[in-house]
């Protein structure tokens, strides 16, 4: 049985004090929730404070991206084993936020995604659809080529130490959500798609589904067979919002 894992996102929001207050409240909240896994995945400078707040409690953290090198003359870059020391569990990889404005590729993706790994770190591999790719009837095929070129260089194997998230770019931060049976749709496929390569993986690989989540369609959304919680966006900003999304998975 997969436990449902929410993992909020912040992105560029935060500051000392205001992450002080979210992280308390969200803290007090979980510590009521055993059968859901949360984490936050905070800005770089925040990281310290992520570590110091969390250590002892049942909220893991992690970064928002990584650079695919260990080390180098990569200025403003941050390597898997800086995010090491930070005690990161996770890094999102391949967002289609770095996709799109930072025009990271496929290739990209599965070299940060690999980065990560060898650092023993777990990575939250994001792949989506642009409302185009929906409307043009590839989001299989582009969901597929973003998945594909991961298990190519890194083996099928690699997904029992990962974590995927479909995220429809059409729905990050525009208020529109797949629908339900949208969602379970491309979960299932990609469920599918793994097991083409291994059923076992397949079967315990943990699929988020992120775009537009919150505590109005987290209970429907949890409740499709292939979704196994969130990556939550806006809403894991608010901490009434963010537990009420992880009480939707526990």
């Amino acid at each position: 049985m997969r436990r449902k894992f929410v993992a909020g996102n912040w992105k560029m929001h935060g500051s000392m004090v205001e992450n002080a207050a979210l992280l308390n409240a969200v803290i007090a909240g979980m510590s009521q929730l055993n059968n859901v896994d949360c984490a936050v995945c905070v800005p770089y400078p925040y990281l310290a404070q992520a570590q110091n707040m969390l250590t002892g409690s049942n909220i893991m953290w992690g970064a928002q991206d990584v650079h695919q090198l260990e080390k180098g003359a990569y200025t403003g870059e941050v390597s898997a084993e800086m995010l090491k020391d930070f005690g990161c569990r996770y890094a999102i990889v391949g967002h289609s936020e770095r996709r799109a404005i930072y025009g990271e590729s496929n290739l990209i993706v599965a070299g940060k995604f690999a980065a990560a790994q060898n650092a023993k770190l777990v990575p939250i591999l994001c792949v989506g659809e642009t409302l185009d790719d929906r409307e043009a009837g590839h989001t299989e095929s582009v969901v597929a080529a973003q998945l594909d070129i991961v298990i190519e260089m890194c083996g099928v194997h690699a997904l029992r130490n990962c974590v995927l998230a479909y995220e429809p770019v059409w729905a990050i931060g525009t208020g529109k959500t797949a629908s339900p049976e949208q969602a379970q749709a491309v979960h299932a496929f990609i469920r599918n798609r793994v097991a083409g390569h291994d059923a076992s993986v397949a079967e315990r690989l943990i699929i988020q589904y992120g775009g537009s989540v919150k505590p109005s369609n987290a209970v429907e959304l949890f409740s499709m067979p292939d979704i196994d919680g969130g990556l939550i966006g806006g809403a894991a900003l608010v901490a009434e919002d963010f537990l009420a999304i992880c009480r939707a998975g526990n």
